[in-house]
């Protein structure tokens, strides 16, 4: 309703400068005014006016005014302070629109993109843990918003199952455990037979892995490190049992992962994986496009002698360097290809512009689609994948350098549209507070006992499981539900307790800004008070119950509001009394103004705290007004339309931040 009103009021001001000043500017600036008592839009538009019409703003302000006129959804317009236009709405119009709901797709986005979410790429060597869920659920939430806004979005997760990471752990296997192909498939029957898990089997192999390659004379750890990069030459080139046990274990872990997600409500519709760039020279394709296009040259002399460089000026040009710091290797003296390398390969493949493709084989069955995976030699027919118009990669914000070595590759190579629509969907790191840390049992020096947060590490083994902090969460609702909820049985209060706590950690991961380092605290994110995810569900339940106690729906309320004289409506929220009710109407009429900013700015924070303030101000509706005592027959509709509304705001906001909405807590 909101930003239907703006653009309405917009457009309706561009009408009236061409006509009066024969203007077209290329932004009409809107705001918000601080207080409802000065109108629910404004716009500065005559101090933006002012010097190129050689008057006083208030002078123009008046001008446009008094040329408005009438206009669908607008009770007035007026001029405020030196110059500014004050616009107040039609409540009744604005409520009429609010009840009927919002089409979904915010006008400002491209609806029918076609969209590409790169999120979790978790190495797959050991259990996910507490930051990978930040990346997970923050990648999951906007492809939600992308698909609400209209576009097609294809999630993909990329497997780097050839990375030092993986060969670590098939060190640990060949070198600390003594295990053959053999023994490592006899392992995983053995887990598999005890309920018993390969990721958690791996994420201690891992940590003493990398403790080993610490461990004696500068001698021994100058021989392990050899050995490490020995092992990840052999999985990188396959076909021998070092790389076959590097697939066996990357495969399995991936499978761990992907279910854990899924307890979280993540998807995912294909994993390409890091083998079969290298396998299917994907760098070949890339590299022969690099170099005609001049963006990467041959260095002949310098630190950098014998590599493919790429300049890091905007526009490189073959053969002129400039100063060595500016330039990127890409391809080694040795002649193996950086991280960057193949980035670029994946990403002109990603936008459709490598001329290669993967091959495809099913995964993993989700209940309403198949997740694919990339392979050598693939199954026919499959869904086509890659050829993006747009994409957004959800990586640390520790890779901002390499993320833009490969956006200005791609500006290079000419494909300026593509790199315009390459978004680093960027975050920072989650730690643990140090009363969090405690209760998972570590020991905490009376050091980091002062400090804000710890920092967790895999490698060391500190950290935090994913499916720990999951169970754990789910463990502490259940008490509480069960206390709550003694007339419901077993299943019903488990899935009560499964909604709260995964609702509470979706939230807490989202409700802060992308560039913000989370310190994660249980008793914060269970907390039912305060900005938490529980919060907002239990606004859902207080509005159910209301329909609930009243015998009705929320359906038959609206088809009854519909009813009702726009004079009476418009009574209902017009005075002192009526402004919490009108400012709960404007909130609930947010919908696509928030959808577009989120998508606008990558952040989807802003619709967590949407979510948090529209749950506030109905709990204060909802103590301020009886609405089922009201003894008016008109207006008790009315106020049971405006739960309606906010109920089913709610419900929409928490599905689009993957949250789901339990009928009881």
């Amino acid at each position: 309703m909101y930003q239907e009103l703006k653009k309405r009021l917009e457009a309706h001001l561009r009408g009236v400068l061409q006509a009066k000043y024969d203007l077209q500017p290329d932004t009409i600036a809107m705001e918000t005014p601080p207080d409802l008592r000065m109108g629910e839009l404004a716009t500065p538009i005559a101090f933006e006016l002012a010097r190129k019409l050689r008057k006083a703003p208030k002078i123009i302000a008046q001008e446009i005014v008094a040329a408005l006129g009438h206009l669908d959804g607008f009770a007035s317009f007026e001029v405020a302070g030196a110059g500014y236009i004050n616009a107040r709405l039609d409540r009744a119009a604005g409520a009429r629109m609010a009840a009927g709901g919002e089409a979904g797709a915010a006008a400002g986005v491209a609806s029918g993109l076609h969209s590409l979410v790169e999120h979790t790429s978790i190495n797959p060597n050991k259990a996910a843990h507490i930051g990978h869920l930040r990346n997970a659920i923050l990648g999951d939430t906007f492809v939600r918003l992308l698909r609400a806004s209209g576009q097609k979005v294809d999630v993909q997760n990329y497997i780097d199952n050839t990375g030092v990471q993986v060969a670590d752990v098939v060190v640990g296997f060949l070198h600390l455990e003594g295990k053959s192909a053999a023994d490592v498939r006899a392992l995983l029957e053995e887990l598999k037979s005890k309920g018993a898990r390969i990721d958690y089997y791996c994420w201690d192999l891992y940590a003493r892995t990398s403790s080993w390659y610490e461990q004696g004379i500068e001698e021994d750890k100058a021989a392990r490190k050899r050995l490490r990069y020995a092992t990840l030459h052999e999985i990188e080139h396959g076909g021998n049992e070092t790389a076959e046990i590097a697939e066996l274990i990357s495969t399995a872990v991936l499978r761990r992962h992907l279910e854990t997600m899924l307890r979280l409500g993540i998807e995912y519709d294909f994993l390409p994986r890091e083998s079969e760039i290298l396998h299917l020279k994907f760098w070949e394709a890339a590299f022969d496009q690099l170099k005609k296009t001049g963006v990467l040259y041959f260095e002949n002399e310098g630190k950098n002698k014998g590599c493919w460089v790429m300049s890091r000026a905007t526009n490189p040009v073959q053969n002129q360097a400039g100063p060595e710091d500016d330039a990127k290797v890409i391809v080694r003296s040795n002649g193996t290809v950086t991280y960057v390398g193949k980035d670029i390969a994946y990403h002109l493949w990603k936008f459709g512009l490598l001329g290669r493709d993967f091959g495809y084989k099913p995964f993993f069955t989700y209940p309403n689609h198949e997740c694919w995976i990339s392979t050598e030699n693939g199954e026919e027919p499959h869904p086509h994948f890659g050829g993006a118009q747009a994409i957004y990669n959800v990586i640390d914000s520790r890779q901002s350098d390499p993320q833009a070595n490969v956006i200005q590759a791609l500006r290079g190579m000419g494909h300026v549209e593509q790199a315009d629509r390459y978004t680093h969907f960027s975050y920072e790191m989650v730690a643990l507070t140090p009363r969090c840390a405690v209760e998972l049992g570590y020991d905490v020096s009376e050091e980091d006992l002062s400090r804000p947060y710890i920092e967790v590490s895999g490698r060391k083994g500190f950290g935090v499981k994913a499916d720990d902090l999951i169970d754990k969460l789910i463990a502490a609702t259940r008490a509480e539900v069960d206390a709550r909820q003694t007339s419901r049985d077993e299943a019903e209060r488990q899935r009560i307790a499964e909604q709260i706590a995964i609702g509470a950690l979706r939230y807490f991961m989202l409700k802060y800004t992308r560039n913000s380092v989370i310190a994660f605290d249980f008793k914060d994110a269970l907390s039912f008070e305060g900005e938490t995810g529980p919060y907002i569900q239990y606004a859902v339940v207080r509005a159910r119950n209301i329909f609930r106690k009243g015998n009705t729906t929320p359906e038959a309320v609206l088809a009854e509001f519909a009813k009702l004289a726009d004079e009476a409506v418009r009574g209902y929220l017009t005075g002192e009394a009526a402004e919490d009710i009108w400012t709960l109407w404007l909130r609930a009429g947010r919908r696509t103004l928030v959808l577009e900013q989120c998508i606008a700015t990558s952040e989807p924070a802003h619709l967590a705290r949407h979510g948090f303030q529209l749950a506030q101000e109905f709990n204060n509706f909802y103590h301020k007004h009886h609405i089922l005592t009201e003894e008016d027959p008109a207006r008790k509709t009315f106020l049971l339309a405006t739960a309606a509304v906010a109920l089913r705001e709610l419900v929409t906001v928490l599905g689009w931040l993957g949250i789901e909405s339990p009928e009881a807590m």
